[in-house]
Protein backbone atom coordinates (compact mmCIF):
# COMPACT_ATOMS: atom_id res chain seq x y z
CA UNK A 1 0.00 0.00 0.00
CA UNK A 2 0.65 3.13 -1.04
CA UNK A 3 2.32 5.85 1.60
CA UNK A 4 3.64 9.78 2.61
CA UNK A 5 6.57 9.50 4.82
CA UNK A 6 7.18 12.76 6.78
CA UNK A 7 10.97 12.99 7.28
CA UNK A 8 13.45 15.88 8.65
CA UNK A 9 16.32 16.62 5.99
CA UNK A 10 19.72 17.71 7.31
CA UNK A 11 19.02 21.35 7.56
CA UNK A 12 16.07 20.71 9.63
CA UNK A 13 13.61 21.01 7.56
CA UNK A 14 10.32 18.76 7.06
CA UNK A 15 9.70 17.00 3.95
CA UNK A 16 7.74 14.06 2.55
CA UNK A 17 7.58 11.45 0.04
CA UNK A 18 5.24 9.42 -1.74
CA UNK A 19 5.90 6.01 -1.80
CA UNK A 20 4.07 3.31 -4.15
CA UNK A 21 3.55 -0.46 -2.29
CA UNK A 22 6.47 -1.58 -3.49
CA UNK A 23 8.12 1.16 -1.46
CA UNK A 24 9.73 3.25 -5.03
CA UNK A 25 9.52 7.39 -4.37
CA UNK A 26 7.12 8.32 -6.99
CA UNK A 27 7.26 12.13 -5.94
CA UNK A 28 8.62 13.96 -3.29
CA UNK A 29 8.29 17.31 -2.00
CA UNK A 30 10.24 21.03 -1.56
CA UNK A 31 11.26 21.29 2.33
CA UNK A 32 8.95 23.05 4.43
CA UNK A 33 10.08 25.07 7.72
CA UNK A 34 7.21 23.02 10.13
CA UNK A 35 5.30 19.94 10.26
CA UNK A 36 1.93 21.46 9.72
CA UNK A 37 3.00 23.31 6.57
CA UNK A 38 4.47 19.71 5.09
CA UNK A 39 1.03 17.75 5.88
CA UNK A 40 -1.10 20.64 4.53
CA UNK A 41 1.56 19.81 1.40
CA UNK A 42 0.29 16.22 1.71
CA UNK A 43 -3.42 17.13 1.68
CA UNK A 44 -2.63 19.12 -1.48
CA UNK A 45 -0.95 16.30 -3.53
CA UNK A 46 -3.86 14.40 -2.13
CA UNK A 47 -6.82 16.72 -3.91
CA UNK A 48 -4.62 17.53 -6.65
CA UNK A 49 -3.42 14.96 -7.75
CA UNK A 50 -6.95 13.87 -9.04
CA UNK A 51 -6.87 16.65 -11.97
CA UNK A 52 -4.27 15.15 -15.03
CA UNK A 53 -4.11 19.15 -15.62
CA UNK A 54 -2.59 19.67 -12.34
CA UNK A 55 0.87 17.23 -13.47
CA UNK A 56 3.30 19.03 -15.86
CA UNK A 57 5.88 17.05 -17.74
CA UNK A 58 9.26 18.63 -18.48
CA UNK A 59 12.61 16.74 -20.50
CA UNK A 60 15.53 17.53 -18.72
CA UNK A 61 18.75 18.17 -20.72
CA UNK A 62 19.98 14.88 -20.84
CA UNK A 63 16.59 13.75 -22.75
CA UNK A 64 15.04 12.39 -19.56
CA UNK A 65 11.63 13.13 -18.08
CA UNK A 66 10.44 13.98 -15.11
CA UNK A 67 6.95 15.87 -13.56
CA UNK A 68 6.08 18.31 -11.46
CA UNK A 69 2.56 18.59 -9.50
CA UNK A 70 0.99 21.85 -8.86
CA UNK A 71 -1.42 23.02 -6.93
CA UNK A 72 -4.21 25.61 -8.13
CA UNK A 73 -1.46 28.83 -7.48
CA UNK A 74 0.20 27.39 -9.87
CA UNK A 75 2.92 26.35 -7.15
CA UNK A 76 4.98 23.18 -7.23
CA UNK A 77 3.80 20.68 -4.38
CA UNK A 78 5.97 17.50 -5.63
CA UNK A 79 8.47 16.72 -8.14
CA UNK A 80 9.43 13.12 -9.38
CA UNK A 81 12.85 11.26 -10.20
CA UNK A 82 13.77 10.99 -13.60
CA UNK A 83 12.40 8.13 -15.80
CA UNK A 84 14.27 6.63 -19.17
CA UNK A 85 10.99 7.70 -21.45
CA UNK A 86 7.86 9.90 -21.36
CA UNK A 87 6.13 6.73 -21.55
CA UNK A 88 7.47 5.81 -17.83
CA UNK A 89 6.87 9.41 -17.02
CA UNK A 90 3.41 9.35 -17.51
CA UNK A 91 3.26 6.00 -16.04
CA UNK A 92 4.38 7.47 -12.75
CA UNK A 93 1.87 9.98 -13.06
CA UNK A 94 -0.84 7.42 -13.36
CA UNK A 95 0.89 6.15 -10.08
CA UNK A 96 0.54 9.38 -7.92
CA UNK A 97 -2.90 9.50 -9.54
CA UNK A 98 -3.75 6.02 -8.19
CA UNK A 99 -2.01 6.18 -5.10
CA UNK A 100 -2.19 9.48 -3.21
CA UNK A 101 -6.11 10.00 -2.54
CA UNK A 102 -6.06 6.59 0.21
CA UNK A 103 -2.28 6.87 1.03
CA UNK A 104 -1.26 6.49 4.87
CA UNK A 105 0.66 9.32 6.33
CA UNK A 106 3.64 8.07 8.15
CA UNK A 107 5.73 10.27 10.76
CA UNK A 108 9.53 9.41 10.82
CA UNK A 109 10.38 13.01 12.26
CA UNK A 110 9.80 11.61 16.39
Amino acid sequence: MAKFEITTRKNGEIQFNLKAGNGEIILGSEGYKTKASCLNGVESVKKNSQEEKRFEIKEAQNGKFHFNLKATNGQVIGSSQMYASEASCKNGIASVMKNAPAAEIVDLTE
